[in-house]
């Protein structure tokens, strides 16, 4: 199933981020260039670097020069994780580009490389989630309420990896279709973004 390979490679990229620790580490992909498992492996890593760097942005005493250089950072990361997005969706409808829907096929909510997506953040709260039930010098209390937390978090991840696979059945199978919508975002774009075209005036 789809959502065994990505959830494997997923907790593979957190724990080689993890071994480091480090938003600045130069990671070698160890994928092959150009698979899906180097498409995901990649996003999962962005991934796990931006959620430091989201850690970073919310210290309450940081300094609004630092905050400000990480703002443009996480932008940065954003456009890098969404264009990975784009990348997995282009990989599912190659790989289907030949099912013909039938007559009744419907749309999904969300392609599949976006629920994916979901699924990549999903392995970062449950790895994070379940650092923090085991972490020292915290009250038995609060420690069987981060339990129950990453109980919770590791039923959502089955579920939505059950929908995946679902979903991506039903494309096979030409009952669902996909329709990618380029994300199109502006606050990057200098051409789209009225605080940057109007600064080179």
């Amino acid at each position: 199933m789809i959502s065994g390979l990505c959830n494997k490679v997923f907790l593979k990229a957190i724990y080689d981020y993890h071994l480091y620790n480090d938003i600045n580490t130069h990671y070698e992909n160890p994928y092959e260039v150009a698979s899906f498992e180097n498409l995901l492996y990649t996003k999962c890593w962005i991934d796990t670097a931006q959620w430091h760097m989201e850690d970073e942005i919310r210290n309450p005493v940081i300094d609004p020069v630092v905050a400000l250089k990480w703002k443009r950072r996480i932008d940065k990361s954003n456009q890098e994780r969404t264009d990975l997005v784009e990348e997995i969706d282009n990989y599912f409808l190659n790989k289907y580009k030949d099912v013909k829907p039938v007559y009744s096929a419907r749309i999904n909510t969300e392609s599949p490389a976006w629920a994916i997506d979901r699924l990549s953040i999903l392995a970062l709260k449950i790895y994070h989630m379940h650092e923090e039930s085991i972490r020292p010098n915290v009250s038995e209390a609060d420690l069987d309420k981060r339990k129950t937390k990453l109980a919770i978090l590791l039923q959502q991840q089955t579920d939505l990896s059950l929908a995946i696979d679902e979903l991506i059945e039903d494309i096979q199978n030409g009952e669902k279709y996909m329709k990618v919508y380029r994300q199109m975002k502006m606050y990057n774009d200098p051409e789209l973004n009225p605080v940057l075209y109007n600064s080179k005036k």
